[in-house]
């Protein structure tokens, strides 16, 4: 192989951003931490609206199907026909809302996580009504400033976490890290508080 084939082949593997969380022998995609989760997030999500849909969504499959073969085949080698049988199957899987686009909790179901961090996403019991949703609003806003500031968002998570394992064994570095997550997802003017309408999203 010349050198100009060998780093295309080099760039082409660099450019698999799924290939990083396989583990190269088993080719198994390895747990993700929070972080590394809304790294890949952000990265397939390039216009930041909420969705993987549409391109995004296609490069996402190509690389995450390519990213599992341990030859350094590109994401390219899909034909188009494989590519829409795939995400056929892809979506009648993962897209729970059936809305054809994949949001961040439907792509917490495919990724391999941290259990605690899962947790968050698991919303199998949605609040009855917006009364209720207030309400837990106002417990976790606690000094009434309409906001729901880090600590307290650090606490509500502490207490989602306590409920949802009926156990307290999340490390206090591991809930600033679930903070900060959460915090990148629902936080849309950076201003490191949610507001009510920024949950509505």
């Amino acid at each position: 192989m010349d050198q100009a084939a060998n780093n295309k082949v080099h760039l082409e593997k660099a450019q698999n951003f799924m290939r990083q969380y396989r583990d190269p022998e088993s080719r198994e995609l390895k747990k993700l931490s929070a972080n590394q989760f809304m790294d890949v997030w952000s990265h397939y999500d390039r216009d930041g609206n909420g969705y993987i849909e549409g391109t995004e969504l296609d490069g996402f499959l190509k690389e995450f199907v390519s990213s599992a073969n341990a030859t350094d085949i590109s994401p390219e080698s899909l034909t188009d026909e494989m590519l829409v049988e795939l995400k056929s199957c892809f979506m009648e899987a993962y897209d729970d809302n059936q809305d054809g686009k994949i949001d961040i909790r439907e792509l917490a179901q495919l990724l391999p996580m941290e259990e605690n961090f899962l947790l968050l996403f698991r919303f199998d019991n949605p609040l009855e009504s917006s009364v209720e949703f207030m309400k837990i609003w106002r417990e976790y806003d606690s000094d009434n400033s309409g906001y729901i500031e880090a600590d307290e968002l650090k606490n509500f998570l502490r207490d989602l976490l306590k409920e949802a394992k009926k156990i307290n064994d999340v490390s206090e570095d591991k809930l600033i890290e679930y903070t900060d997550t959460m915090l990148r997802v629902f936080d849309a003017n950076k201003d490191g508080r949610l507001q009510l309408s920024e949950m509505a999203k």
